[in-house]
């Protein structure tokens, strides 16, 4: 094994099924508990140990670059590295190929969370030094992953997005990997879609022999890249957070773990948690739910919140009924008008979806 381990996280789609959050924002970027789903991984690397880690970066770059810096505020040391479009994880790898040299390296999709962390996973790694490490788990729906048929503890056959699944074990996005990956990616040619595929890479090494390790994660595990699974993703991370005061609480209650983040405000307001409250944001007449992230510089007056995740400065206000399992972007205002005639006025970006009663 290469004496350092790098890491290489992945930070370059669309996020097309996020939409229309993502027509203006990096989905790795969306709050989950009000960090960046970027960050859980990035963190997740430096606690094992990792220093080096390169940020595949696409059309959201200049973004990704802003909310990350140089890293150092997150204990590591990132160099970005542009994608020149998204051509599939095998051609990311091979486009950090200068980046990683010779070293082994830590694969991680960006817009993942493990909730154990990998630490673990990248020390079996070093100890028992395959060629490579995969981590999968059972999932209900695995004609959506990647899928792979085991032998024992051995990686038989890997399929991308089987029609006719012969096992219920997805890739989970992290997988760890020595310099031989690189060899693969360049043997192996695009799939039907246009892109080269890391199962197919990780196929190669199987075939020519090298030992490809499996590990069944057992905690949770999640892609963020549908809403509900942002909602979810948020509800995991919050039945865990530590609660904390901060701000400033004005004839208000709060029960269960609630955070109130330094210059948020609550005025004759109730917050049962578990539940994050923003930086700045003022909560006045209103209720706030479990399973609510709200955001810096949020303002919420006469309403209620429940299940729901309001990026930075949403401003709700007068509504009589609770919003619940919503996804809000940044700066949007929700609120009542008296004006007649009474009508629907919408501004909305590709994909919304409204529910109306």
């Amino acid at each position: 094994m290469a004496g350092n381990l790098k890491g290489l996280v992945l930070s370059g789609g669309a996020g097309t099924r996020l939409r229309p959050i993502t027509h203006t924002s990096a989905k790795q970027l969306v709050p989950v508990a009000n960090k960046p789903v970027l960050f859980y991984g990035l963190e997740a690397l430096r606690d094992a140990g990792i220093r080096e880690v390169g940020i595949i970066i696409g059309d959201t770059g200049d973004e990704i670059r802003a909310a990350v810096g140089d890293g150092s505020a997150l204990g590591i040391e990132v160099t970005f590295i542009p994608q020149s479009a998204p051509l599939g994880l095998a051609h990311a790898v091979l486009t950090a190929e200068e980046f990683l040299g010779d070293d082994d390296f830590v694969m991680y999709l960006g817009d993942n969370l493990l909730r154990d962390g990998i630490t673990p996973l990248v020390d079996r790694f070093r100890e028992s030094d395959p060629d490579a490490m995969i981590l999968l788990q059972q999932v209900p729906n695995p004609e959506s992953y990647g899928v792979a048929v085991l032998d024992g503890d051995r990686v038989v056959i890997l399929e991308e997005k089987p029609a006719e699944p012969k096992s219920d074990l997805a890739l989970v996005g992290v997988y760890m990997f020595t310099s031989a990956i690189l060899d693969a990616a360049k043997a192996i040619e695009p799939s039907p879609r246009g892109e080269l595929e890391i199962t197919d890479a990780i196929q190669y090494l199987i075939d020519q022999g090298k030992r490809v390790e499996p590990h069944v994660v057992t905690g949770w595990w999640k892609d963020t890249g549908k809403v509900e699974d942002m909602l979810e993703a948020n509800r995991l991370i919050l039945d865990v957070i530590e609660p904390s005061m901060e701000g400033e609480l004005v004839n208000s209650n709060i029960e269960g773990r609630v955070v109130i983040q330094k210059g948020a405000r609550l005025v004759n307001s109730h917050v049962r948690g578990p539940a994050v409250i923003g930086q700045d944001a003022i909560i006045e007449d209103s209720y706030v739910g479990p399973y609510s992230s709200i955001s810096t510089g949020c303002v919420v007056r006469r309403a209620e919140i429940e299940h729901s995740i309001l990026l930075e400065r949403v401003h709700i206000e007068d509504l009589d009924a609770r919003v619940e399992s919503s996804l809000i972007g940044r700066d949007v205002t929700i609120s009542r008008t008296d004006a007649k005639p009474r009508a629907y006025r919408f501004v909305l970006g590709d994909s919304s979806v409204i529910g109306l009663t």
